[in-house]
């Protein structure tokens, strides 16, 4: 059995992950939510940095999931951080964020975020996100050849 694929989480309220976790739980996701609460430790996390720098216990993930308006470093900040890694080129970073602002959708857009996604303000409705997550961008990392 291969061990469950990571999907970075970066978020600094609390309960946007507990939230999020438990609908990964309820859509039966076979995949683990790592969720790290700001930007440069999100940076930390994808460079196997510091706390980070075992790879048997910190995988490089599936996917990124990045809140905007976190502190230290911007959601956008990472997004532009990892599209300067030639080793995350094909990584899917998606903004998983409350800000409905046209500016940051651009923004995010123009440093390749490879979508743009409103927090539901229905808990239950994460569940529905988590299956369309799965469906859009986690299937087909699962047979892609990154990160095996």
């Amino acid at each position: 059995m291969t061990p469950p694929r990571i999907i970075l989480y970066a978020e600094d309220e609390q309960n946007d992950v507990y939230f999020l976790q438990r609908a990964f739980r309820i859509a039966g996701s076979p995949h683990l939510l790592t969720a790290v609460p700001d930007g440069e430790q999100a940076v930390e996390y994808l460079a196997g940095g510091g706390a980070f720098a075992d790879r048997a216990s910190y995988p490089l993930p599936i996917l990124v999931l990045l809140d905007i308006n976190m502190p230290k470093k911007s959601g956008l900040a990472v997004l532009e951080w990892i599209r300067r890694q030639s080793l995350f080129k094909s990584l899917p970073v998606v903004i998983f964020t409350s800000s409905s602002r046209t500016e940051d959708m651009d923004q995010a857009r123009l440093l390749g975020a490879d979508d743009y996604l409103l927090k539901p303000s229905d808990p239950l409705k994460l569940v529905d996100l988590v299956k369309s997550l799965h469906d859009r961008w986690l299937s087909q990392q699962e047979a892609s050849a990154y990160n095996r």
